[in-house]
This record gives C-alpha cells, sequence and structure tokens, in this order.
C-alpha cells in the first residue's frame, strides 16, 4: 500500500511540475527591435563612475555640477544612447554609480560621459569596458517610465 501510494505521490508531482511550465515562443520582431543576437544578447559599453579627483570644489559649485550631471543623463536617457544610470550605496572602493551605454565601442561612449559636467570637472572618474547582456535591457527606459510616477 505504502509502495502504491509513493508511486501515485510521484505521479501526481511530475504532473503538477509539468504543468507549472510556461510554453515560451520565440519574438523574432520583438529581438530585431531590441537589437538581440541570435542569443537574445548585445553589446553595450558599462561604465563605472568613480569618485574623482577634485576634491577643491566648493558645494555651490557641485550642486551645479550634480544638476548639469542629472540633465546630462536624462538627455542622453531620452536619445536612447543611456540604458540604465543609478548611485552605489555608500561603500569602501569610491565607486559612485553605473551607467549602461547602448553603443558597441568604448569611443563612443568616451565621448558620451565627457558630456557629463561631473565629469569634465573630474567630480567622477570614469571606467568602461564593453559587457555582453541580454537586449532585453533595451526595454528598461521605456518600463522605467511607465512606474515612475509624475511629479506635481
Amino acid at each position: 500500500m505504502k509502495k502504491l501510494f509513493f508511486i501515485l505521490l510521484v505521479a501526481l508531482s511530475n504532473n503538477i511540475i509539468s504543468a507549472q511550465k510556461t510554453e515560451v515562443t520565440y519574438d523574432e520582431k520583438l529581438a530585431n527591435e531590441l537589437g538581440g543576437d541570435n542569443n537574445g544578447m548585445k553589446t553595450y559599453i558599462f561604465c563605472i563612475l568613480k569618485t574623482g579627483s577634485n576634491t577643491t570644489a566648493t558645494k555651490e559649485e557641485k550642486t551645479k555640477y550634480f544638476e548639469g550631471h542629472m540633465a546630462n543623463i536624462n538627455r542622453l536617457a531620452d536619445e536612447g544612447k543611456l540604458i540604465v544610470a543609478g548611485p552605489f550605496m555608500k561603500n569602501d572602493r569610491n565607486y559612485r554609480g553605473i551607467f549602461i551605454f547602448n553603443c558597441a565601442t568604448v569611443e563612443e561612449a568616451q565621448k558620451l560621459v565627457e558630456t557629463d559636467p561631473a565629469v569634465k570637472a573630474k567630480i567622477f572618474e570614469v571606467e568602461l569596458t564593453p559587457w555582453y547582456c541580454s537586449a532585453a535591457l533595451m526595454a528598461v527606459p521605456s518600463t522605467h517610465k511607465k512606474i515612475t510616477k509624475p511629479t506635481k
């Protein structure tokens, strides 16, 4: 009896597990729109922003640089060049934030970071490297806009 119960339990478990699997279908149109290769991946440029060498900027100057920094982030995002940006929490590595650029070369990304007033003023220093990741990352900006409450 125990053996029969065990076999029945295993059979039911297999049915439940297989019923929970969802069928995923390849969406070629979406893959092309997002720039994905056959693996659904694409090349980005990953940027780490670090504390820069400018230690003499006044509070007012830093405020001005950060305002320009945020305006530049928004401009690059609106142009589709900046896919993800965000600050790091306090850490012991002097890491301040990241950018993930929608471009294929470090040289192109370097030109983009040079438009940032905080980088120009050496408030931040940058490290750039090619990065291979899911092309689905390209959907982050439009999704982010949908989940951000408008300010009054």
